[in-house]
């Protein structure tokens, strides 16, 4: 029993590093040929930032654990808006700029409400064509009103390419290595903590919902407490909402092409979808009044996922 457990373990911290790498090595790579800035930051950043979640659930879903990927969605979705944005207005307010507020919190949304649709009953092809359309479709949108000028988004890809002139023979080792340590960060995880839930006697999606979303969220949690610490907030709620978006767009994509034709667990698409969906909209309402998250409404997301958690299981 022990053995699943610390393999659980390894499999997160292993993800957590190699996932950090390899976005630094491709954010890093893409600014040496001179991809624009406001696509390394709405791009590329974006998928690498999600590579753990995104790995982790198409493995899943390839080797029959559908409620594992999607669980790990869901529970990731929460975890952002609930745990980690909780976390962070509990140490400082936390601002919402107004780009954010137009832009990621309505397509955000979008893509939440359209996966909680997507994973009704068995999901398959036309559900992972679906997201990824309107995944593309938003890209573009935050692309195009970025490109009028956007300083979030530079100060978000000066952060990762920060470090001097990028030297491209390190940066491609660091993005190759980086990508072979989250496949099998990702493998280890899938495996143990699916052997973790049958002794445990517990159900493949409670864990993705909880153990393995917030391992997969861990990184997102480190960021916003260190920029908390420091009350550089501006990027926080962009960077959550951007996770949710990609999460729900490119994961959601990813699990129901590898997992065509899988049942979803009646709990996930059920009171899970639900409270994620809830739970979207309570933190964007508390985003909107005051274009800041206080510390009271922080603590009222912390008291959310503690409440949340029992019922999923």
């Amino acid at each position: 029993m022990l053995l699943p457990v610390l393999g659980t373990l390894a499999g997160l911290l292993l993800l957590t590093v190699a996932a950090d790498a390899f976005v630094i090595g491709a954010a890093r790579l893409a600014a040496h040929w001179r991809v624009s800035t406001v696509v390394v930051g709405a791009v590329v950043i974006g998928f690498g930032t999600s590579a753990p979640e995104l790995v982790v659930s198409g493995l899943a879903s390839a080797q029959g654990s559908l409620d594992l990927a999607i669980g790990n969605v869901v529970g990731s979705n929460i975890a952002n808006l609930s745990l980690v944005l909780g976390a962070a207005a509990l140490v400082t307010p936390v601002a919402v700029q107004s780009p954010v507020l137009r832009r990621e919190a309505p397509l955000s949304l979008l893509l939440v409400v359209a996966f909680g649709a997507a994973v009704q009953g068995s999901i398959g092809v036309p559900e992972g064509v679906l997201l990824a359309t309107l995944l593309v479709v938003s890209l573009a949108i935050i692309v195009r009103s970025a490109r009028q000028g956007d300083p979030a988004i530079s100060a978000e890809v000066d952060a990762y390419v920060a470090g001097g002139h990028a030297e491209l023979r390190r940066e491609v080792v660091r993005t190759g290595l980086g990508l072979m340590g989250t496949l099998a960060g990702a493998q280890l995880l899938v495996v143990s903590a699916t052997a973790v839930a049958e002794r445990f006697g517990l159900t493949e999606g409670f864990i993705g919902l909880t153990v393995v979303a917030v391992g997969t969220s861990l990184p997102e949690l480190a960021t916003c407490l260190q920029a908390a610490r420091r009350s550089e907030t501006g990027l926080i709620v962009g960077n959550l909402l951007g996770s949710n978006l990609f999460n729900a767009g490119a994961v959601g994509a990813t699990a129901a092409f590898a997992g065509a034709g899988q049942a979803t667990d009646p709990t996930i698409a059920g009171i899970g979808v639900l409270l994620m969906i809830a739970l979207s909209v309570v933190a964007t309402l508390f985003m909107v009044t005051g274009r800041r998250v206080v510390r009271l409404e922080g603590i009222g997301l912390l008291i959310a996922y503690v409440v949340i958690v029992p019922l999923l299981a």
